[in-house]
């Protein structure tokens, strides 16, 4: 797609990005699940895809001070109109350098149960579900991983 630019995220992508998050999730809340401070604190982990210099896609993400092998990818977003067009991977690739470049050899990322489509996005992107405590159509689930009704698949992806 022309017209294409990845650039590391800044404190001001936080409220394009926070002021549309909602619409881009068919009216979900999950604006609560996006603090600012991935968009000042992470700025080397975040970044973004613009279109016409307006924000089509983003992804936070960060390096695990507990495992320094690891990374985590906490939150990526694609606007509906720039969907299956590869935008997400070209985000979690970028990801995914930034990780190698820093020694990392393991991605981490969480889903809910209910989001086949995250889940069959990071299976094609070559995350495995790691084993949990429960099976829900067909996927290894962890319950209440984020708390009651917090249910989630949790995904590892080795980098080479």
């Amino acid at each position: 797609m022309e017209d294409l630019s990845i650039r590391h995220v800044l404190p001001s992508d936080y409220l394009p990005v926070i002021s549309v998050l909602n619409e881009w999730w068919g009216g979900r809340n999950m604006s609560d699940m996006l603090p600012r401070l991935f968009f000042v604190h992470f700025q080397d982990t975040g970044f973004v895809v613009e279109h016409e210099e307006r924000i089509v896609g983003f992804l936070v993400g960060f390096f695990s001070q507990t495992f320094a092998d690891q990374a985590y990818i906490h939150f990526a977003g694609i606007h509906p109109g720039f969907r299956r067009k590869g935008l997400g991977r070209i985000l979690y690739e970028s990801f995914f350098d930034a990780a190698k470049e820093n020694g990392r050899r393991v991605v981490k990322s969480v889903t809910s149960p209910a989001n086949k489509a995250s889940i069959a996005f990071h299976l094609a992107m070559g995350f495995q579900v790691d084993k949990a405590d429960t099976v829900v159509d067909g996927i290894s689930v962890s319950g209440a991983y984020d708390g009651p009704g917090g249910d989630r698949v949790l995904f590892s992806r080795k980098l080479e």
